[in-house]
């Protein structure tokens, strides 16, 4: 006979089992994890367009089946709306207030152009200026793209390659690097860095495969005129103001643009290699003095108490303090190449209630 305690002594063996196995699986895990997350670290840029679109799976899955009932549920309603209430300040690095203006302004620059060459069906009537205008890029980015002229007779049903950005594109050979295609270009090692679809063997420094494709963002094709050159920046010597906050500004460093404001770049990038010294771009205080391995590197972030914040990025050294008040002109750090950079240059930023907007619409 059977007795009870035989079925109870098995469950509880069982049990035992389970959780051992578990704890030993749990374990494996754990001493695992660490070369993983090293790994997935040192080769990220070789896996974000997988992780990109899996995520967009993920999301549009989840949409579809619990959206309806997550719209339904008022509790969810209330709990998001107390956190859009509360979500009223910025961290020192500027992140936005949630308000209209911010809204607004992340609103432009939302629509994020595809990381491959666009492929466009040719239709009566079309002009290479209202391709380009659709598109969002430069006609000579077209021209460039397609070997075509100004001359060229558009043929309703031809094809045409459209670039995702103004520029032009670049297949590797042997031997180059991001900053001789750059050369070759009239561009800046930055921009290509910077566009967040080129992929490099080592993400950290930025070496090439030969034979893969490159985006030089705002290029110029060499021996090529252009139909619209692009403007030449003059150096200006930076103004003396007064401690308040003028709402005037004046440019932060001498040198010249490599990259301009885009929904990837945040900001404009003026390159020097002597290293001159940078201004603050209106009077304010200093509310952040930052040293980073990576991204922006040694910064400073001035409050000009108007609602409008700037920072100046990739410095070499500095010549403020946090809390310090600065005037209109007045040095604030030197030009330098720290962080996520790949030359000297100075990398600066608008930015209003915590959104960024285009610097060169400021700046005189």
């Amino acid at each position: 006979m059977i007795s009870f305690s035989e079925p109870v002594g098995y469950i509880k063996f069982l049990s035992q089992y389970f959780s051992i196995r578990l704890r030993r699986w749990f374990f494996r895990f754990e001493n695992k994890k660490d070369s993983l997350v090293g790994r997935l670290i040192k080769e990220r840029g070789k896996y974000v367009r997988p992780f990109v679109h899996s995520g967009v799976i993920g999301l549009v899955f989840l949409g579809i089946t619990l959206g309806p009932r997550i719209i339904k549920n008022s509790e969810f309603r209330i709990q998001n709306s107390e956190l859009e209430n509360n979500w009223t300040g910025g961290s020192v690095l500027g992140v936005a207030a949630y308000n209209q203006d911010a809204v607004s302004a992340y609103t432009q620059v939302s629509d994020k152009p595809p990381a491959e060459v666009r492929e466009y069906t040719i239709v009566a009537g079309d002009t290479v200026g209202q391709i380009a205008s659709k598109f969002g890029v430069s006609e000579d980015t077209i021209y460039w793209e397609n070997g075509i002229t100004p001359k060229t007779l558009l043929k309703p049903g031809g094809k045409l390659r459209i670039l995702p950005v103004t520029g032009v594109k670049h297949t590797v050979s042997r031997g180059e690097t991001v900053q001789t295609i750059a050369k070759k270009y009239d561009s800046s090692a930055q921009a290509i860095v910077d566009w967040p679809y080129n992929n490099f063997v080592n993400d950290e420094t930025f070496e090439l495969a030969v034979g893969q494709t490159l985006i030089v963002p705002d290029g110029v094709k060499p021996d090529e005129v252009q139909v619209n050159p692009r403007p030449s920046i003059a150096r200006l010597t930076p103004d003396a103001g007064s401690v308040t906050a003028s709402g005037s500004w004046v440019w932060p460093a001498a040198g010249r643009i490599t990259q301009g404001f885009a929904w990837y770049h945040k900001g404009l990038d003026i390159a020097n290699k002597e290293g001159p010294p940078v201004v603050a771009a209106d009077s304010g205080k200093v509310i952040a003095v930052l040293s980073l391995k990576y991204g922006y590197g040694n910064h400073i972030i001035i409050d000009h108490g108007n609602g409008y914040q700037t920072l100046y990025a990739h410095l070499s050294s500095f010549r403020v303090e946090v809390g310090q008040n600065v005037a209109k002109g007045s040095i604030i750090g030197i030009m330098g190449s720290t962080g996520r950079s790949t030359g000297t240059h100075l990398h600066f930023e608008i930015r209003q209630n915590g959104a960024a907007l285009p610097p060169l619409q400021f700046l005189k």
